[in-house]
């Protein structure tokens, strides 16, 4: 208990010296050991790197779950170290409310379906949703989190006890100047009085000049400490490159989960807007379907800017001009003839009569007589099957 008592009353010595010196500094009644500049560029390199990451961080927590609520029961649970219980997206909310209706007002009417066909998709995008959010959050807010709750309070930490040895140090160079001042103004005074130097004026001669040795051994440690802890921190904050170099992979990451998650969802609602199409086709009479369910797709994907000239009468003529439309639209591929295609995005099949497409993968494609124009024939190897056109990219 007693050392406990003592080392308390020691701390709180140094605290109280330190907190002098820093309140001297800032009045400029005292001097201050100034950092190199390649340190001080270092510190202002990482403050800038730390105030742009919370920043960065905050604004992209808000883009992911705009409900403050919410947010906040994630952080609860992340602080207390627990999982987070699964959320319903808006999507998914959406599609059962679509399909809860369905059921009410009669699933085989016309309606009813159309509910359920959308809500179906509506499911989707809220999977996919939930997909983009947890890459998101590995990928791209954890090592943003880790950063400022690990590395940075590691370089503060240091930086602390850099700025405790620095005050160090000044309080050992004022120490040290008063010690001299002393020793050299009780030595002037010795030399001008005319008669003989007592013992006692010796002995406090020697006490100063003590003093002076004792200072300055207490400035060589200090110079020391303070050296050491300069470039234990120099280390830490020149690391803070390879921290700009690990954020740089999770943005790339971040913007790669984007891409993927809008695309998905693009790929979606051309798929609703085909399935809706069919549907008004399927209950539409044959002269009105064209008027009723205008076709999702523009032909332009077709064969380029060409083919967007033709698909404006298709959507408006009459049951009399199409036959010539669709000879016109037939005839920007080659009826006979085949040619090969790159799949953009995967597809899956709907029934047997489609083909399944993997992105990138190299297909043979032509069409046939008669054939829907947003369709083509797919084929690769031993596998043949209808294919949309909005997922392929011709190849000359």
């Amino acid at each position: 208990m007693d050392f406990n008592v003592k080392k308390l009353a020691s701390d709180a010595g140094v605290f109280f010296t330190r907190a002098v010196q820093f309140t001297e500094e800032k009045l400029g009644q005292a001097e201050k050991t100034e950092l190199d500049p390649h340190l001080e560029n270092l510190i202002t390199r990482a403050d800038s790197t730390k105030n742009w990451t919370e920043k960065i961080l905050k604004q992209t927590e808000v883009l992911l779950q705009p409900n403050p609520s919410a947010r906040i029961e994630e952080f609860i649970y992340d602080k207390l170290d627990k999982k987070l219980p699964s959320r319903t997206t808006n999507a998914e909310l959406l599609g059962q409310y679509m399909l809860d209706a369905a059921i009410e007002f009669g699933s085989d009417t016309p309606y009813g379906k159309t509910l359920i066909t959308v809500a179906e998709y509506q499911k989707r995008l809220g999977g996919a949703e939930r997909e983009f959010l947890h890459t998101s959050a590995v990928t791209f807010l954890s090592p943003l989190r880790n950063f400022l709750e690990g590395d940075w309070r590691t370089i503060s930490k240091e930086r602390r006890l850099l700025e405790n040895r620095r005050l160090d140090l000044d309080i050992c160079k004022a120490r040290l100047k008063k010690a001299k001042l002393a020793e050299a103004k009780a030595a002037k005074k010795s030399c001008l009085q005319k008669s003989v130097s007592t013992d006692e004026e010796h002995k406090d001669l020697k006490l100063l000049s003590e003093e002076v040795d004792k200072a300055e051994h207490e400035l060589r440690v200090a110079q020391t400490e303070f050296d050491r802890q300069a470039e234990v921190t120099r280390l830490l904050l020149e690391g803070i490159s390879s921290t700009h170099l690990n954020h740089l992979r999770c943005l790339q990451d971040f913007a790669e989960a984007q891409a993927t998650y809008y695309a998905q969802c693009h790929h979606y609602m051309q798929d609703l807007q085909r399935e809706l199409n069919r549907c008004a086709n399927a209950v539409s009479a044959p002269h009105s379907s064209a008027s009723v369910c205008p076709n999702p797709v523009s032909p332009a994907f077709l064969s380029g800017p060409a083919s967007s000239g033709a698909a404006v009468p298709a959507a408006s003529s009459s049951s009399s001009q199409k036959p010539v439309t669709l000879a016109m639209e037939q005839s920007q591929l080659p009826v006979t003839g085949a040619r090969k295609a790159r799949v953009l995005y995967d597809y899956d099949a709907h029934d047997t009569s489609e083909l399944s497409l993997l992105a990138d993968e190299l297909i043979t494609v032509y069409t046939v007589p008669g054939m829907d124009p947003d369709w083509l024939i797919g084929e690769r190897g031993n596998e043949k099957g209808k294919v949309p056109v909005t997922y392929l990219e011709l190849l000359s």
